[in-house]
């Protein structure tokens, strides 16, 4: 299924969340500054706490922002955007079928058009002899492929993911990776991908943010240099990518052990 609608590009300027409980006041984003290019995938690392998930609702329009501004190059795409969950979110009563198809039942699509959407997200993700399985026949991994397939079908101008992958074994968790580079290179969508594995962001992304302990900042953004197409076990072998991984690692363990610190006070 290759996206009608090209990745969207994305400015996030001087961006800005605060939580008021009477007089206190937590910050949990504080000046986030980032331009997405169309069709970038970019993942996000950082400790717990520090306000990337905040990032992701906020930009799919589930949390106001308090200050900054978002630019999005997309009609409607507070409303057009997609996102995935650590977990699928399907809903049990329905089939795969189903459940793929709810997003476009809610926006008024018209059966046949839903019908060719549907049958085009279930060949993405090859979910095809399982279209009439319910969540509870399916394993983990094919779950996580059932919501990826969902957020598809909608053609998104940006897709969300927060964490998807993160509650699966580590070998459903290469499939899915190699599944989801696959993906990714056929419809070429925004991606903006929230992970605690900086493994997982240098197999995946084109950039690397690394945020800071709470307030949650951009300490530093980089380049992901590796080639694709990407096959995530030979990538993850090559002494390249343990240099990388180490870099990244020194530059986000002071923000790890500092929220550490935080929660013990």
């Amino acid at each position: 299924m290759a996206g009608e609608r090209r990745g969207a590009a994305i400015d996030i300027a001087g961006l800005r969340k605060l939580y008021l409980s009477g007089p206190a006041r937590l910050v949990a984003l504080d000046h986030i500054d980032l331009r997405i290019a169309p069709s970038e995938f970019v993942c996000i690392v950082g400790p717990s706490g520090c306000g990337k998930s905040t990032l992701l609702r906020i930009l799919a329009g589930l949390t106001a922002p308090s200050g900054g501004t978002i630019k999005v190059d997309a009609p409607n795409w507070a409303v057009e955007n997609a996102m995935v969950f650590q977990e699928s979110g399907l809903f049990p009563w329905m089939s795969v079928e189903a459940n793929v198809g709810f997003g476009l039942m809610t926006r008024g699509v018209g059966a046949h058009e839903a019908a060719a959407r549907v049958e085009a997200a279930l060949k993405l993700v090859g979910l095809t002899r399982f279209r009439q399985h319910y969540p509870h026949q399916l394993s983990g991994g094919m779950r996580q492929r059932s919501a990826i397939a969902r957020a598809f079908v909608t053609d998104p101008a940006m897709l969300l993911m927060d964490e998807p992958l993160a509650a699966l074994d580590a070998q459903n968790r290469i499939i899915l990776q190699a599944e989801l580079l696959r993906i990714w290179e056929q419809t070429r969508k925004t991606v903006i991908y929230v992970t605690h594995s900086i493994e997982e962001a240098l197999l995946l992304g084109d950039r690397t943010v690394v945020m800071t302990a709470q307030p949650g900042r951009i300490k530093q953004i980089i380049d992901v240099p590796f080639a694709r197409p990407r096959d995530p076990m030979t990538l993850s072998a090559s002494p390249e990518f343990g240099r990388l991984k180490l870099d990244i690692w020194r530059v986000l363990e002071d923000e790890v052990t500092r929220a550490r610190h935080d929660e013990e006070k």
